[in-house]
């Protein structure tokens, strides 16, 4: 179903224009680009993007803007930095970016959304960033930050939109329960995979709050929810060290689940959250207790290695017998029930053990529910359905937010 083109407290009257060879979708950071900067050119600008905040011919959000004459003055940037090299989990040091030479500020280190100090002397927030489209990537809790300490300074907040990987449509599992501590893996609304564009969420969040700040969404042209990322037509760039290609992200949602246990979910590897397993896992077992549509699972063997995106990855230098998990159909996937159900299967190893006692699951799934009803034994799809009303309840709730 097709929704506005924009929504936002005033509607950005950007003009389509299409070019020769162009992916399907064009993000919101080309529009503006052929726009020639509008809305944003005679402002100063804080940008809060990362590695994957290019245009599909390549270009920086950094460099495309300068070029057609919009003043980049700050930037923030989000777990594993700017450019993309930090680690999960490593702390960014802010400073001076080396290849704009303009001053960044961390929002993963020391601080977690900007200070009025650090938006001060700007006249606009740009948010341009490539989400995953569960809520325990990081990504979108780090706007929703941003969001609230622009509204906070009165600072004027633009959201330029990209596509959700995994499509607009597929809503699965729980939704965070309040008792589980909020963090950066748990801030973003609805159920844990949920559906929406970083735009349309900046718009959700912004409508919740007591008093609203000024958000605008400058909204993709091509883009229809029913998209997974190999229907955009746009190159994969990496959003993050260890998502490496849509495959990868279809699968995340689920494959990620395994950071809560002592097996390996991939990082170390040539296909980190495609390659699961552990030197005491039995794949053939596995791999027919977890069979899910959308998905096939190969049984092979991998040794997690130390990298630059992994320093140091679970099992590292252990040789795991595990499974490669490949996209076979990526309307029918469900990369959430994938992941309970490979839970399952490794629980009945004896060698099994949850990470941090369970509570890493807590944090990653938004609530305690997951882990009791695995723990007593429930099947996976029994865990799955039990999440349907909330999952209708988000379809309606989110329906007058979203922007196509």
């Amino acid at each position: 179903m097709r929704r506005r083109a924009f929504l936002a407290a005033a509607a950005l009257p950007i003009a389509s224009r299409r070019v020769l060879g162009a992916p399907r979708v064009e993000a919101g950071l080309e529009r503006v680009v052929a726009e020639e900067g509008a809305p944003l050119r005679g402002r100063r600008v804080g940008l809060l993007g990362h590695a994957a905040s290019v245009t599909a011919d390549g270009r920086h959000a950094i460099d495309a803007l300068r070029a057609v004459g919009v003043d980049v003055a700050r930037l923030f940037g989000p777990e594993h930095g700017l450019r993309g090299r930090a680690a999960a989990g490593e702390k960014v040091k802010g400073g001076l970016d080396a290849q704009s030479g303009l001053r960044l500020v961390s929002l993963y280190g020391e601080k977690t959304k900007p200070t009025a100090a650090d938006l001060r002397g700007l006249d606009v927030l740009v948010v341009d960033l490539q989400e995953a489209g569960v809520r325990f990537y990081t990504y979108a809790s780090t706007m929703l930050l941003a969001l609230g300490a622009a509204a906070d300074s009165g600072l004027e907040v633009v959201v330029l939109d990209r596509p959700n990987p995994l499509g607009g449509e597929r809503v699965e599992g729980p939704v965070r329960d309040p008792a589980v501590a909020e963090s950066l893996v748990s801030m973003a609304p609805g159920p844990l995979v949920h559906g929406l564009t970083l735009g349309e969420m900046a718009m959700i969040a912004n409508a919740r709050r007591a008093t609203p700040g000024r958000v605008r969404v400058v909204a993709m042209r091509g883009w229809s929810r029913e998209m997974t990322w190999v229907d955009t037509g746009r190159p994969w760039v990496n959003p993050s060290p260890n998502l490496r290609s849509a495959d990868a992200a279809m699968a995340y949602p689920g494959t990620c689940l395994l950071e809560a246990t002592n097996a390996s979910e991939g990082r170390g590897t040539e296909a980190p959250f495609l390659l699961v397993g552990a030197p005491w896992m039995d794949p053939e077992k596995v791999a027919r207790e977890a069979s899910t549509p959308g998905f096939a699972l190969e049984p092979t063997t991998f040794t997690p290695t130390a990298s630059a995106a992994a320093s140091e990855p679970k099992l590292a230098g252990q040789r795991c017998r595990g499974l490669r998990v490949k996209v076979t159909d990526r309307a029918a996937a469900r990369p959430w029930t994938l992941g309970l159900r490979l839970l399952v299967a490794l629980r009945r190893h004896r060698e099994f053990e949850w990470v941090r006692g369970g509570a890493w699951l807590d944090s990653l799934s938004g609530t305690k529910a997951v882990r009791a009803a695995l723990e007593r034994g429930e099947r996976a799809d029994a865990i799955a359905a039990s999440e349907a009303p909330a999952i209708e309840r988000w379809r309606r709730e989110r329906g007058p937010s979203l922007l196509y």
